[in-house]
């Protein structure tokens, strides 16, 4: 609810424009249900997975969307020497894993309105920003009237690499020593499937019904 708060301090004109919510999964999800609650918005999931570098599953070298589109952190990936075999290797396990969880978290349910809309990117936090810079490239060709992403806790470079985007975020807190983000959180328990069906199935209820 503070996310959401402050989404609305900064742009309270989301009371009125027509808006959606797209949270990146699991952890995004239970960010972003306050945030949908709160603007009468629907609420839909948007699946971009972190391709992890060798022996370092957390340290994203990239990301990958459910459609296929690919964000490489190029300078991380020669720093690393990561090779090409290996790239393609976890892009596709990466994006098996996309469409997996798309089909899971949203079944026949038709894909949440986005073209003319506000649309408004949440995550529980931004390490990186590989991730959500994936997101929010393939979100851009589906011209919302605006892109908005919004997080509790992001690092400096994180969301400076998303204002440089041209996004406007919203970020409740950027430490100056980032170590990740589970750090700023008082419980960082993995969010189960079952929960973020639960508060998508409550979202589609709710918008319904009004």
């Amino acid at each position: 609810m503070l996310l959401a708060r402050a989404l609305l301090n900064a742009m309270p004109e989301l009371r009125t424009e027509p808006s959606t919510v797209l949270a990146i999964p699991r952890g995004g999800v239970p960010v972003a249900a306050p945030i949908a609650d709160l603007l009468r918005a629907p609420l839909d999931v948007f699946i971009a997975r972190k391709l992890g570098a060798p022996g370092q599953e957390e340290l994203g070298i990239g990301a990958i969307a459910a459609d296929g589109t690919r964000v490489l952190d190029e300078e991380l990936v020669r720093t690393l020497q990561v090779t090409d075999s290996y790239i393609e290797r976890v892009t596709a396990r990466e994006i098996e894993e996309a469409r997996r969880r798309l089909s899971l978290f949203r079944g026949a349910r038709d894909p949440a309105p986005l073209r003319d809309r506000a649309v408004i990117l949440v995550d529980d936090g931004l390490a990186t920003g590989g991730t959500a810079r994936a997101a929010l490239t393939v979100l851009r060709a589906e011209r919302p009237s605006r892109l908005i992403f919004a997080a509790p806790v992001a690092s400096a470079d994180g969301a400076a690499s998303i204002e440089a985007l041209g996004v406007t975020t919203v970020i409740a807190a950027i430490p100056r020593h980032f170590q990740g983000v589970g750090e700023w959180y008082e419980q960082f328990e993995q969010t189960s499937d079952e929960e973020v069906l639960f508060l998508l199935a409550q979202a589609a209820r709710d918008t319904t019904s009004e």
